[in-house]
């Protein structure tokens, strides 16, 4: 069986079909498109299953978009592989969850209205899935969310497999106490639901270790003039800055961070954050900067060796990086799967009846899902240079 790739970005990508879709020749026999009918029927009824993946193309975590739409793809080829999901083979869309809400509403209303997507694949921002959960709740598709969130998510028919501040931050936070000494925290994080939401818990965590909270801000998505809120770090004399800036914006509040000269004296904690990120910032600004994550290549499993061999034998050596922000689209199929195997139908309330208390095996090793939410192998890293290096397991 072969995958059966299409592109629904609604405006012009960031970059070349070329790039995301590299060496698919290979895996695909042909592309369909929107309007394509062949082969399909209603909804559940058609021999394909059509997911529809909602991934940033554009806009501050868009930088993450190639490598997030072509490990999905990898996933996708695995699958179908081996058969497809209960004997369905996949045919995957990619629609821009960059931009105004209300446009990234509107493509959500048509892969499901018109495109009759069966399921749909979320890796983006938490303030899209917020805006979704109405629709997904009206419209009764399955909805599983993958990336990075604040936690607390029960909206009925959504799962959310992403790390959360409880078994990412709080650990962390500790270590870096303990370890580094550190007691005083400022906190940076974009203005919308994932930081304010998570901020909340770090504050618990940092009373918790005896330290304080000597600033904190929130800035607006797309802001890459960061002199003021640097000026009122340094006054702060934190130990350490808790980043949680979206894509771009952390990249530019990390290079600037370092050219003001303070990457040597304070230490930077991100949880949104990876090798992507890195290549962004430069090798010679990533001085003492740490992050937490359920996945990075350098954590040495035999799952993730695997995974990143097929990865760069579909799509070459240029391949966009795979780090954890964009590998949770990988861990989405994996749970799909899984729970679709489980529950022997792809019919929702089965579905997520089987996707409750499942323990899947991805290129993250065994996750536990309950209630709607993962338990993950968990790692604090060091970033050297371009890479991270696993400081321990937490």
């Amino acid at each position: 069986m072969h995958s059966t790739p299409s592109v629904m970005a609604y405006g012009r990508l960031p970059f070349p079909p070329s790039l995301l879709f590299r060496n698919l020749a290979s895996a695909s026999d042909r592309v369909f498109s929107p309007m394509d009918r062949g082969g399909f029927g209603p909804r559940g009824a058609r021999n394909r299953l059509r997911i529809g993946g909602f991934v940033c193309c554009t806009g501050s975590p868009g930088m993450w978009g190639p490598a997030a739409t072509s490990i999905a793809q990898l996933a996708v080829a695995d699958i179908n592989r081996r058969g497809g999901i209960l004997g369905r083979e996949i045919e995957f869309s990619v629609y821009d969850a960059g931009g105004p809400l209300d446009d990234v509403l509107d493509r959500a209303e048509q892969a499901i209205a018109s495109d009759e997507v069966d399921l749909i694949m979320g890796l983006h921002t938490s303030a899209v899935r917020v805006a979704l959960r109405d629709l997904i709740t009206r419209s009764r598709i399955p909805y599983i969310y993958t990336p990075v969130y604040e936690g607390g998510e029960r909206t009925p028919g959504v799962i959310a497999i992403g790390e959360t501040p409880r078994w990412q931050s709080r650990p962390s936070i500790h270590w870096l106490a303990e370890a580094k000494r550190a007691s005083r925290w400022y906190l940076i994080g974009s203005d919308y639901v994932w930081p304010w939401q998570s901020h909340r818990a770090v504050k618990r965590y940092i009373k918790e270790t005896g330290g304080e909270v000597v600033g904190e801000e929130f800035v607006p998505v797309g802001e890459d003039n960061h002199e003021a809120h640097l000026a009122r770090i340094r006054a702060a004399k934190p130990d350490v800055v808790l980043i949680s800036l979206i894509g771009t914006d952390s990249v530019t509040f990390n290079r600037a961070f370092a050219d003001a000269g303070l990457a040597a004296t304070t230490l930077r904690f991100a949880t949104c954050f990876d090798e992507t990120a890195l290549l962004g910032i430069g090798a010679d600004k990533t001085e003492n900067l740490f992050c937490a994550s359920g996945y990075f290549p350098g954590a040495g499993s035999q799952a993730g060796d695997e995974f990143r061999d097929r990865y760069r034998a579909m799509f070459g050596p240029f391949a966009p990086p795979v780090g954890s922000c964009s590998e949770s689209a990988y861990e989405g199929f994996c749970l799909l799967e899984a729970a679709a195997s489980r529950a022997g139908t792809l019919e929702m309330r089965p579905l997520l009846a089987a996707a409750d208390n499942l323990v899947y095996r991805g290129p993250r090793g065994p996750v536990t899902v309950r209630s709607g939410h993962a338990r993950m192998p968990m790692y604090l890293a060091e970033a050297d240079g371009l890479d991270f290096r696993v400081v321990r397991a937490i």
